[in-house]
């Protein structure tokens, strides 16, 4: 289990000139608005209820950045607003990818991208056309599976074939914001990406 030291809401932003000025390494959250984003972020700093969670898809319009210090070092989980389920006009659509891009294209304190996808479903054009303009910017990217444990054995099997066959083979993470399963696996991906000795990694 990691060691959370402190984790609290740093700033939330509607426009690029609330980014934080003096970043830290960051750790960006994406997703469909409905995909238990927040819920795995909580599950992520060991939270209750950090990160507001909604029964109202499309809720999180800002994009929050949330301090996180650990025995590793200090770095931001960044909670992008959620896609493809609100219920807005196209020009608040529109002005949620134009916030959503501006972050991803041009914040060099990015390290690590974590895609979180519902794995009942399967990837659409969102998934695939984010995932090649993220990689196409070098922005590092990982897939997280959400939502498994509402899943047979057999049907997640399945699931988890389709994912790896979709999204440009974006390689996906089994997780569940309940059971906490793929959360170890997660944090591996994160201390991989910000550099984090692997001797420490495996510290006890």
């Amino acid at each position: 289990m990691k060691k959370i030291l402190r984790a609290e809401l740093q700033t939330s932003a509607a426009d690029p000139g609330g980014f934080p000025r003096a970043p830290v390494p960051e750790v960006a959250f994406l997703g469909r608005s409905n995909v238990g984003k927040s819920s795995l972020l909580n599950r992520l700093l060991q939270r209750r209820s950090l990160a507001r969670t909604s029964r109202t898809p499309g809720r999180t319009r800002l994009v929050n950045f949330f301090r996180v210090v650990r025995p590793e070092g200090e770095l931001s989980f960044v909670d992008l607003p959620g896609y493809g389920y609100a219920k807005v006009s196209q020009r608040e659509r529109r002005a949620w990818q134009v916030l959503i891009e501006s972050y991803l294209g041009a914040r060099a304190s990015l390290r690590l991208a974590i895609l979180l996808h519902d794995a009942r479903r399967d990837p659409g054009p969102d998934e695939v056309d984010l995932v090649a303009w993220l990689r196409e910017r070098g922005v590092r990217v990982v897939g997280a599976a959400t939502k498994l444990d509402r899943l047979s054995a057999r049907e997640r099997a399945q699931r988890l074939r389709v994912l790896a066959d979709g999204a440009a083979g974006l390689a996906w993470i089994p997780t569940s914001a309940r059971t906490g399963e793929g959360i170890e696996a997660l944090w591996d991906e994160i201390d991989a990406a910000l550099g984090v000795p692997r001797s420490r990694m495996l510290a006890p």
